[in-house]
């Protein structure tokens, strides 16, 4: 009886699903809802594949439809790519009746790799749009992309497939040597604002050679590459002032994503790595954003003095500059966000930095804004003086408890002096190097934990108003008359690189 029963009821269900029609799909009617009606994929380079983008396409009403055709306008020819809950089409152009529940969605992504000349000539946008059904049921969402035309650098292929080599540090690297008399590229060793470059793998800059970078020049890195300037090698920066936000005149070195998603992620690309023996390097109104290492000084010639002016560093894994036994005048300087520290010099040197500000706000907490040392581990010998590392007009702040770090060897010199600064450093500290009110041979009117208020440390502005503790506090003996983008200093000057402001409402 109990298998009777249990057939029974079996047959009941049976039946009843034989019934429903909720499986049944009806034509689709021109009602789909969607996430956006444009798809911005951005900026890509030529021929270089976009980002991944979304589309959210919805079905409101009460009945499974069936969407008779999605496809883009310009069919098999179009320079867009989709795919479909998963499906990839006919070549990820085009799918017929597909399916979408009652009350439930579909995601499409979208990703294209255009050329320049695909773009419309005027604005160089390349565009197409996604059509779903046709006739009075048709419904289009437009795709736009701004396609950007550049100057490629790139190692060579070697005939068994590996790529062309150069030497770091002993170590063989995917690179190239920058050459001015290129058949392709005619003079690699001028960077111009005509076009941007994308450089894969390290640039080298060839002994006894000098790279210049015009205003305006755009260099953008692909992953783990870098730019490297050989001993007896030169780099100048040749930045300028700019009027507009757009910093048209500032030399930008960045990673090569050009979505909005990694303005600010880290680590997109190494380094400017400058050899031991490297000489004559003037860096004026640089931005360099989301390296490893920004500025990274391997022991270059002592005897040439580095200018760094006017210049901005962002949102690196290690440090901001990193300077190993250098000898560097800096003026202007702003860095922020670096997992070790903003500004490391190591291994002794020569330092001045006047009107600077140095803010470290990576989350880990255990980082510096200023770290200074006369050694080097497995160096030979293990220390070297540190000559001078003076700091003028300064700030050195950040999220951390204490943002000023000093690791001194007494076997060789030690030699600092922080004049009028404020700085951060909130544990109180026996250690006679750290008596910033009571030791005027290395502390001269020290501003001791005050917040600065600077504007958006999120968005790195380092803008402050009247209201900070910055403001008014500079000795005029070491004024820079400009402050980091041309504004007049006043008398007495304000700490750090921006002279104060008001900010907008």
């Amino acid at each position: 009886m109990r298998q009777y029963f249990v057939l029974f009821i079996f047959g009941i269900i049976l039946a009843f699903s034989s019934c429903r029609t909720d499986f049944d799909t009806v034509a689709s009617s021109g009602d789909l809802k969607f996430s956006k009606d444009t798809v911005y994929l951005d900026t890509v380079f030529k021929n270089i594949g976009s980002a991944t983008y979304q589309l959210k396409v919805y079905n409101r009403s009460k009945n499974d439809i069936s969407i008779p055709i999605i496809q883009l306008k310009n069919g098999l020819n179009s320079k867009y790519r989709m795919t479909v809950d998963g499906m990839s089409g006919n070549n990820g152009k085009i799918f017929k009746d597909v399916t979408l529940l009652s009350k439930d969605s579909l995601y499409i992504f979208v990703e294209t790799t255009a050329d320049i000349t695909d773009a419309n000539p005027t604005d160089f946008l390349y565009t197409d749009q996604i059509q779903f059904d046709s006739g009075a049921n048709l419904q289009q969402v437009a795709l736009v992309t701004l396609i950007q035309d550049a100057v490629f650098l790139y190692p060579q292929q070697n005939p068994d497939g590996t790529k062309e080599k150069i030497k770091i540090e002993g170590k063989e690297v995917d690179g190239f040597y920058l050459n001015d008399n290129d058949p392709v590229n005619g003079n690699e060793l001028l960077f111009t604002k005509q076009k941007p470059y994308v450089i894969y793998g390290f640039a080298g800059v060839p002994k006894n050679k000098t790279v210049t970078f015009e205003a305006g020049a755009r260099v953008y890195f692909h992953a783990n590459s870098g730019l490297f300037v050989d001993d007896k090698a030169s780099l100048q920066i040749k930045g300028t002032t700019s009027s507009t936000p757009k910093l048209e005149n500032e030399v930008v070195f960045e990673g090569d994503r050009l979505e909005s998603l990694y303005d600010n992620i880290p680590g997109q690309w190494n380094s400017v790595i400058f050899a031991n023996g490297s000489t004559n390097h003037s860096i004026h109104h640089l931005t360099l954003k989301n390296a490893v290492i920004g500025l990274n000084f391997k022991n270059p010639d002592p005897a040439s003095t580095i200018e760094i002016k006017n210049t901005q560093i962002y949102n690196t894994v290690e440090y901001g500059i990193l300077a190993q036994n250098a000898r560097i005048n800096g003026e202007n300087i702003v860095i922020n966000y670096a997992g070790l520290a903003s500004l490391s010099c190591v291994y002794g040197g020569d330092y001045k930095f006047t009107h600077c500000t140095f803010n470290n706000s990576w989350s880990n907490n255990s980082q510096f804004a200023v770290s200074l040392s006369n050694s080097l581990a497995n160096a030979v010998p293990e220390t070297n003086p540190l000559t001078q590392a003076t700091f003028n007009n300064c700030i050195i702040y950040g999220s951390g408890a204490n943002e000023f770090n000093l690791n001194k060897k007494t076997t060789a010199a030690f030699v600092y002096q922080l004049n009028n600064c404020l700085l951060k450093f909130s544990s109180s500290s026996n250690n006679p190097d750290y008596q910033f009110k009571t030791d005027p041979a290395h502390y001269n009117q020290i501003i001791l934990n005050e917040n600065p208020k600077f504007f958006n440390v999120a968005k790195n502005l380092f803008n402050i108003d009247n209201t900070s503790s910055a403001f008014a506090k500079g000795n005029q003996a070491y004024n820079i008359p400009l402050d980091i983008i041309g504004k007049t200093r006043t008398s007495p000057p304000d700490l750090g690189a921006y002279q104060s402001t008001a900010f907008p409402k």
